[in-house]
């Protein structure tokens, strides 16, 4: 899968330390990721979250107010995959986010080569399982493999939907004739 594809995919950043969120975003923006937003409380990440609908959203646990455990818990129905990112580090807090269903938990201080690889897996595992994509004016559902454009079904052969799926998921990327074959 394209790396240069998830680099399009929006990050939503929360944390209440300043100093941390403009560490991450550069970070990420070093690397490629132009779509992020920030914020410092749970009220801005949960409005974030709902208008936006982010792709990936790194949490802090330690939050004024609220916590990132309940963040999440609001945040889960509208099925943004969460990486907590926090100095919480006793072993009780990281299952206790695994089993609330996170896709990871870094304790801070982390690795920068860790985080960016850790948010390129969750990104590819999501992209991956997606249901609907849509590109260049197409629709195309994985679950019952129709293509529509402008609500007209386009008729493909099982080779053409497989193709155009993986052209779909690689886009902007130059491809080797093997790799089209493979």
């Amino acid at each position: 899968m394209s790396s240069e594809y998830l680099k399009t995919k929006k990050i939503l950043l929360v944390d209440d330390e300043q100093d941390l969120l403009n560490m991450v975003q550069l970070i990420l923006q070093a690397e490629g990721y132009t779509r992020l937003k920030t914020a410092k409380t749970v009220y801005e990440a949960l409005n974030v979250a709902r208008e936006w609908r982010p792709d990936l959203a790194l949490l802090d646990v330690m939050l004024p107010e609220v916590d990132g455990f309940e963040l999440m818990e609001y945040i889960r129905p509208l099925g943004i995959p969460v990486i907590f990112l926090t100095a919480k580090n006793a072993v009780s807090d990281r299952v206790k986010g695994l089993r609330m269903g996170a896709e990871d938990y870094i304790v801070k201080p982390f690795e920068i080569v860790e985080l960016l690889a850790r948010v390129d897996v969750v990104l590819r595992r999501y992209r991956l399982s997606e249901e609907e994509i849509h590109i260049c004016g197409l629709d195309i559902d994985t679950r019952s493999m129709r293509v529509t454009r402008e609500g007209q079904e386009i008729a493909l052969t099982r080779k053409e939907y497989e193709l155009l799926l993986f052209f779909a998921r690689n886009p902007n990327t130059a491809l080797y004739r093997e790799t089209i074959y493979e």
